[in-house]
């Protein structure tokens, strides 16, 4: 089961903000009030934030996988996130969607009932002196939600479980059999006991199985089958090992000793091995998180291991043995070797139990920098991705203007805001918290490589950009391209896009973005750009086209582009594009003002083949797609004449 995040509670009423701050504080949550945009309606009140549209706030908290708890009508949530119920299959990763009534007395689990829902509202209704209006099907005649079991168990076939329940549900008897080893028994006890309301009505053996096991055994139409995920798998690799080899030393090896690779909770190895590919990709193949012991904590587990302690890996790597301590550092002082070292030609493994969990805390984490364009800041702008990584980030670093935008998304998590013109140390930050194992989401407007921070980060790990840069960070930065930690560019809406879109279609043929800014860029460089596309005919972006020290840039860039197109050339001026206060205006080349322009202004320029129209009393500015009458398609093609 994924893990919660604090809930937001949402109220829509002035007589609400009392229950709702009552719920937020007992949950340890957020208290989000509505308030009529321009004024009037419910006040702020001390709420952690405002909004002015229900439905579009009620589907941002849900696209961002927090936990929403409306004190609503159940149809207001309802008809907020239906348009984001995607299939069966989300249902175990959606978040718990809860109406509670406005007096307290009822709380309605709409969502992820068996996943959080329910156990949500029922600590809701502890804090409102409520009831929990239960409907799942199996919490009423069964007691317990069995697809949901609590960890460290884990289902080998979630799609089994529905045949078994509604078996269970008209009434069929079951038997319940654990085949865990004795020295296990606390584990066995621990699932009996989760299981102890749906046992408790049953007095007879029956037809339907509830297994627990560490074997690979089918699920059926009769059988579920659960295993406790407690076993730890240690890894070793020879430089850049085949992933292939390791994937089949690990199939060999489940097969010979009958163990379930859903039994599996985590991949552990040394701390060199951190950018070893194939053990990044069994990770990944598991769906579980991998981890790296340092020479030292694997060399204190040299009294445990069982193969016999080897000079020459000690020689390599600084530890008398990798697989098997690694398994053995991860499982604890009481676990224990299940598996001793397997290894072919290029990897090793062994796998230890851990009955009391995974003891990994001092084990290094590979880190992960999410580059995220996150569009022009609203919420209709964001893709799924982008969320997903903001979710799933440990820290959000970005300019400051952007964290504000990105609003309750980021609810919770910690934020490290720089200024504008900082973007340097900014990356570096990111980079080094990535470095220490953390998931960082190094957020951009727009798209991420249109101006971005993307090829910044690259070019600080190419050894580039950090050259001579003053910064706390620098020395983090190593000369070579290693940086020990997954980077993962996630796409945005850049506002040209947003600003063609808005204006009409005027990037509807080839086009050219330049930037006017010369803080990084010599003018004479951008003016022969300016020059070059002008001559091309293409349709042009001016991103940066004034600041407050910059003046003259725009209007050079509008005389070069009068050498080569017509005065009467459209030009659209996109000002905050997809943000409050978007406006655009349509000029020419011959009536554009520098003094109309600032620096939150995008300047569009139309080719001499764009065109605008008047339609229903709005103006509209387009590139036609095709060619014109005087440059037909296919004008090379033979007329019916020549044919002979």
């Amino acid at each position: 089961m994924e893990k919660i995040s604090s809930p937001i509670v949402i109220s829509l009423a002035q007589h609400s903000r009392g229950l709702a701050q009552r719920l937020a504080k007992g949950l340890g949550g957020e208290w989000h009030q509505y308030v009529k945009k321009g004024g009037g309606g419910c006040r702020a009140g001390g709420a952690d934030k405002t909004f002015s549209d229900s439905l579009a706030h009620i589907r941002n908290a849900f696209f961002a996988k927090r936990p929403v708890i409306g004190i609503c009508a159940p149809g207001i949530l309802i008809r907020a996130i239906a348009p984001m119920l995607r299939g069966q299959g989300d249902k175990y990763h959606d978040p718990p969607v809860l109406a509670v009534a406005a007096d307290g007395k009822y709380v309605i689990p709409l969502l992820a009932s068996h996943h959080g829902g329910n156990a949500l509202a029922t600590r809701c209704a502890e804090i409102c002196g409520g009831e929990v209006a239960v409907a799942t099907a199996s919490d009423i005649r069964l007691g317990v939600g069995l697809d949901a079991p609590p960890p460290p168990f884990v289902l080998a076939d979630v799609g089994q479980a529905k045949p078994v329940m509604a078996a269970l549900n008209d009434g069929a008897k079951l038997r319940v059999v654990s085949d865990l080893p004795s020295r296990l028994k606390h584990i066995t006890k621990a699932w009996h006991d989760w299981l102890q309301p749906l046992l408790a009505k049953q007095s007879a053996e029956g037809a339907i199985e509830l297994r627990l096991s560490l074997h690979p055994i089918s699920a059926t139409e009769t059988r579920m089958v659960f295993h406790p995920q407690i076993a730890a798998l240690g890894v070793g690799a020879s430089r850049q090992c085949p992933p292939d080899a390791m994937a089949e030393l690990l199939d060999e090896s489940l097969i010979r000793h009958n163990l379930s690779r859903h039994s599996i909770a985590g991949v552990y190895s040394i701390d060199k091995k951190i950018n070893e590919g194939a053990i990044l990709d069994l990770a990944h193949t598991l769906g579980v998180g991998v981890r790296f012991f340092t020479a030292e904590k694997l060399l204190a587990e040299t009294p445990r291991l069982a193969s016999p302690p080897s000079s020459a890996v000690y020689a390599a790597t600084g530890a008398y043995g990798v697989a098997e301590a690694a398994a053995l550092a991860a499982a604890g002082r009481e676990g224990w070797l299940e598996v001793r070292k397997q290894k072919n030609a290029t990897a090793t493994l062994a796998l230890a139990l851990a009955p009391s969990g995974m003891h990994d805390k001092d084990s290094r984490r590979r880190g992960c920098l999410y580059i995220i364009g996150m569009g022009p800041g609203g919420e209709a702008w964001r893709t799924p991705q982008t969320i997903t990584m903001l979710r799933e980030a440990d820290e959000i670093v970005g300019y400051r203007l952007y964290l504000e935008l990105l609003g309750s998304v980021i609810g919770d998590k910690p934020q490290t805001a720089f200024a504008l013109g900082e973007e340097t140390a900014r990356c570096l930050y990111a980079i080094k918290q990535a470095r220490e194992g953390k998931t960082i989401a190094l957020v951009s407007s727009g798209d991420a490589g249109v101006y971005g921070m993307a090829s910044l980060v690259y070019e600080l790990l190419a050894g580039e950009e950090a050259k001579g840069v003053v910064s706390e960070f620098a020395p983090e930065i190593a000369p070579e391209f290693t940086p020990e930690f997954d980077i993962d560019v996630s796409p945005g809406i850049p506002a040209h896009i947003i600003a063609s879109s808005a204006s009409g279609a005027i990037l509807g043929h080839d086009h050219a973005i330049i930037s006017l800014s010369d803080l990084l860029t010599p003018w004479e460089t951008i003016a022969r750009r300016i020059e070059a596309a002008a001559q091309a005919d293409f349709v042009i972006a001016l991103y940066n086209p004034v600041s407050g020290r910059r003046k003259t840039a725009l209007a050079k860039a509008r005389a070069i582009l009068l050498r080569h197109r017509p005065g009467t050339t459209p030009v659209v001026l996109a000002r905050n594009m997809g943000r409050e206060g978007q406006t655009i205006r349509h000029r020419t080349l011959a009536t554009l003002k520098v003094s109309e322009v600032d620096m939150l202004t995008l300047v569009l320029v139309g080719s001499r083949q764009s065109r605008q129209v008047q339609l229903g009393g709005v103006r509209r500015v387009y590139t036609p797609r095709g060619y014109t009458p005087s440059q037909p398609k296919n004008s090379n093609k033979p007329k019916k004449k020549d044919i002979a």
